[in-house]
């Protein structure tokens, strides 16, 4: 109540300065919320006034606005992804529902492609560029690998920075983070870049999610970011190669959607929500989100491996997952299976249908291998795309939770053995994809961010809408406002 009378009177009394209205009110804020300076300060000087004269510098530059007396509101986190590939998409939306779940409104957060919202060619159409380099890999095996050397990509995003700098400023106005994540390694050096230009990098903290689980692009590496979180031990070990401090590396796993890692699944009652067969080991056949890869000729040899033709025995059931190839779907239906098949289109409940599985046919696509890993599926990797999901494939062997081959009659007959002879092999490849797991992996990454916000400096965490890309046009029209 103290600083709300302070600030009435500096309001009824235009004579008062600018300092003289928010430093009492700032520093009383900073008495009541217990803050002490992280180092020591000499020379009598009080750290309260000294942090608050530094806020009265930011206002009066036009670098910080006020909020109205009393306002309250959320943090704005910025995630910056494209939809190349659905692993960026899909992490996005993890981190953003794990925010939602841990901390309620605190954090307002945005899932947004900055680049194809307010760029230009070529970054604005690299979600069809990828597509089209998928269908010719060996065209991205080039252009993946060409492009990693640092001084071949700094030079290219240094010039696409210079060029397109001014609209993704505009994006950054127009959303006004507080806090920018990115899970594409294209989304960390412009607004980077930006951040810099307009010297509002400590006040902005900045991270990186990286989404791929061994093999990654050179690109995801900044230095200037506040944290790299890692999935994985070797990506780590990246990072710190390419320049990072160890302080700026956090090791946590990929993120999964919270609804898939807490989920409480039993297999006995999924298979009869599912209409499957109760009593029959199953396997999963999955090509991503865009049913990519040979699933027809694995569903096939899947469907002579599965069944003994000398005893008329069926030995295992099939689940097809088809994704958005509405083409493989139509024909998988139209084939007549000697075993239990479904065949289904693009599936949001994936955590049910591995839940009613033994194991897993899929691509090298770092979500799916993840979440596999959840669930406790022994993996057979049938494909991978060159370049960033290359790594994957070891990833998965050399930790013994699965095989790789590219021969859809030579994993169809892995199956085979596993449900037959080789059980204990696929209950030992269970046990260790369990432990290899990280299910609480996008839990943890929101309560690191949210513990290093909360640990900045009081001049970075100014809660005055601390709208680094918008503030308001004079001092005069701030003297009404407050310090939250």
């Amino acid at each position: 109540m103290e600083e709300f009378a302070e600030m009435v009177v500096a309001v009824v009394a235009p004579k008062r300065s600018l300092k003289e209205t928010v430093l009492p009110a700032y520093r009383g804020q900073l008495r009541h919320r217990s803050w002490r300076p992280s180092g020591p300060v000499g020379g009598g000087v009080d750290p309260y006034d000294e942090v608050a004269e530094d806020l009265v510098e930011e206002i009066e530059e036009g670098n910080l606005e006020m909020v109205q007396l009393g306002a309250e509101r959320p943090k704005n986190v910025l995630i910056l992804m494209s939809d190349t590939g659905g692993g960026h998409r899909a992490s996005a939306e993890a981190i953003r529902e794990a925010f939602r779940l841990e901390f309620g409104g605190e954090y307002r957060v945005l899932v947004k492609d900055l680049c194809k919202e307010h760029a230009g060619w070529p970054l604005n159409n690299m979600e069809r560029s990828y597509k089209f380099l998928l269908r010719h890999s060996q065209l991205w095996k080039v252009a993946f690998h060409s492009t990693s050397p640092r001084w071949v990509h700094s030079i290219y995003l240094a010039g696409l920075a210079a060029f397109y700098a001014k609209k993704v400023e505009a994006g950054l106005r127009k959303y006004k983070p507080d806090i920018i994540i990115s899970v594409h390694p294209l989304m960390q050096h412009i607004p980077l870049w930006v951040l810099k230009w307009k010297s509002r990098q400590k006040a902005v903290p900045f991270f990186t999610v990286i989404t791929d689980l061994k093999t990654c692009h050179r690109t995801w590496f900044h230095n200037n970011v506040t944290r790299c979180y890692c999935p994985s031990e070797e990506v780590a070990k990246r990072a710190l190669l390419d320049g990072l401090d160890p302080s700026q590396i956090g090791v946590f796993g990929l993120p999964i959607r919270p609804s898939f890692c807490r989920a409480i699944l039993h297999k006995d009652e999924l298979r009869e929500e599912l209409e499957m067969d109760p009593d029959l080991p199953a396997v999963l056949l999955m090509g991503g989100g865009e049913g990519m890869g040979p699933v027809k000729e694995t569903a096939e040899a899947l469907g002579e491996a599965l069944y003994v033709e000398d005893l008329c025995k069926t030995i295992g059931q099939l689940v097809i997952i088809c994704g958005r190839n509405k083409a493989l779907h139509l024909s998988l239906q139209s084939i007549r299976w000697k075993i239990p098949v479904k065949v289904r289109g693009f599936e949001t409940q994936m955590e049910k249908w591995m839940g009613a599985c033994d194991c897993i046919i899929t691509k090298a696509g770092p979500g799916t291998i993840a979440e596999a890993l959840i669930r406790g599926l022994p993996i057979v990797l049938n494909d991978f795309i060159p370049g960033q999901e290359a790594g994957n494939i070891p990833y998965v062997v050399e930790n013994g939770t699965g095989v790789f081959s590219r021969s859809p009659k030579e994993a169809a007959d892995q199956v085979s053995r596993w449900f037959g002879p080789e059980r204990e092999e696929l209950r030992r490849l269970s046990q260790n994809a369990m432990r290899m797991a990280k299910p609480n992996a996008v839990f943890d990454i929101v309560r690191d961010i949210h513990e290093v916000v909360r640990q900045q400096s009081p001049l970075a965490q100014i809660t005055c809408t601390l709208n680094t890309f918008d503030y308001s046009s004079s001092i005069e029209e701030s003297l009404g406002c407050i310090l939250v």
